[in-house]
């Protein structure tokens, strides 16, 4: 968001970057005024789950723990959504998936394949581990190698995995 100020001379401009929940906030009055139904329950879903994080918080909301807060919500929309699928209810399924895309939105994007091998061939060069046994050592390696991007744990423990057996 851009404020421009004027002073009888040149532009100043003053730039801040709003707050996640104020997004929300925003996107929820638009969503209401178009009468978007599914996408402002997704976003009151999302409004909610960072209010809770931020009352059980001792200390402020902070750009890390509003990601958390994200992965998590997506990782329930997955999980619920296969088990709407394993019990057929396609619906039910089409709509946890409809949600997860939007809260999506909210993430930084992802990395890419190429950022992904070369993250992990660094974090295998650095620890040296040769063993399936620590796995996890590298994928804390690799995940702090890619650090602001946003990655699928599952596909980066897969790959991990291939690479040490």
């Amino acid at each position: 968001m851009h404020l421009d100020v004027h002073m009888g001379g040149p532009c100043l401009r003053i730039t801040f970057i709003m707050p996640l929940i104020d997004q929300v906030q925003k996107d929820m009055v638009a969503a209401m005024k178009a009468r978007q139904e599914a996408r402002l329950s997704a976003l009151r879903m999302v409004k909610a789950a960072l209010m809770k994080q931020k009352v059980d918080s001792p200390k402020p909301l902070d750009e890390a723990a509003e990601m958390a807060v994200l992965k998590s919500l997506i990782k329930q929309r997955i999980d619920a959504a296969d088990a709407f699928r394993k019990a057929g209810r396609a619906e039910q399924a089409d709509k946890e998936e409809a949600e997860r895309k939007l809260i999506e939105t909210y993430l930084p994007e992802g990395a890419t394949e190429a950022e992904l091998d070369a993250a992990l061939a660094a974090a295998l060069a650095e620890t040296g581990v040769t063993s399936l046994k620590q796995m996890g050592v590298v994928m804390k390696a690799a995940q702090a190698r890619i650090q602001g991007k946003t990655v699928d744990g599952k596909a980066l423990s897969d790959k991990v995995r291939a690479k040490l057996q």
